[in-house]
């Protein structure tokens, strides 16, 4: 099937899935995987910029990250819900893209949107592999379902040596200058947690979590369930 995608990343907002895992997305990328985000909504409720601008930084970061495909679910920004009505949109993008893997963000972390997103994500990616659930469209079943961190850093279970990737992380979320970036009167944007030393912070951390391997910068990950390997 020409839209199958090894790994397929939920966000809750256009820029989430940069933050957490940008580099280990473009080293997949560069290696040949097709990798897709689904944002969830559109971010309209951010302190700054707009829905057109933040689209236009989304499709930008895409082509830096050399994403095979991006979608969004229109859903409203702050307002998910762990429901049918939600989380079957979800279940519909995993079966018509049909990953190996799927991401989300990790449960716990200060945005509510966040932790629903991850919720929400536990849900589709069981309820796709129900042939008897929305039975019109062919289930699948992923491999296995991880978990990213954004804002919260946990202990990760799994790290990936992002070290070649790292400054095509950075480039995509620099493309989002609304959100980290701001410019203009103050009337224009106003501070939040993401237009002080974010980016910085986000370099910093991915540095930490690398010192545990003797690498330049890591990303974490949280699996649901047991990893299965064939040896070590």
């Amino acid at each position: 099937m020409s839209d199958a995608l090894d790994l397929l990343v939920f966000a809750a907002h256009p820029d989430d899935a940069e933050i957490g895992m940008g580099g280990t997305i473009a080293k997949h990328t560069k290696a040949g995987a097709k990798v897709g985000i689904v944002d969830l909504t559109y971010a309209e409720m951010s302190s700054n910029g707009n829905v057109e601008t933040r689209q236009r930084e989304a499709t930008e970061a895409s082509k830096i990250l050399g994403l095979a495909v991006r979608d969004n679910l229109g859903l409203p920004d702050r307002r998910l819900s762990v429901t049918a009505q939600h989380t079957d949109l979800m279940v519909a993008a995993i079966r018509k893209y049909r990953p190996r893997f799927v991401f989300a963000p990790y449960m716990i972390d200060r945005h509510p949107d966040h932790v629903t997103c991850s919720r929400m994500a536990e849900e589709a990616t069981f309820n796709a592999k129900l042939r008897k659930y929305m039975p019109d469209i062919p289930s699948w079943t992923v491999e296995q379902l991880y978990f990213y961190f954004i804002n919260d850093t946990q202990a990760p279970q799994l790290l990936i040596d992002v070290s070649d990737a790292h400054e095509v992380k950075m480039d995509a979320l620099k493309a989002y200058r609304s959100q980290f970036m701001p410019s203009g009167s103050e009337a224009d944007w106003v501070d939040t947690p993401l237009t002080g030393a974010y980016l910085d912070n986000i370099e910093a951390r991915d540095r930490l979590l690398a010192q545990q391997r003797k690498w330049k910068y890591a990303e974490g990950f949280i699996a649901k369930g047991p990893v299965a390997i064939e040896s070590f």
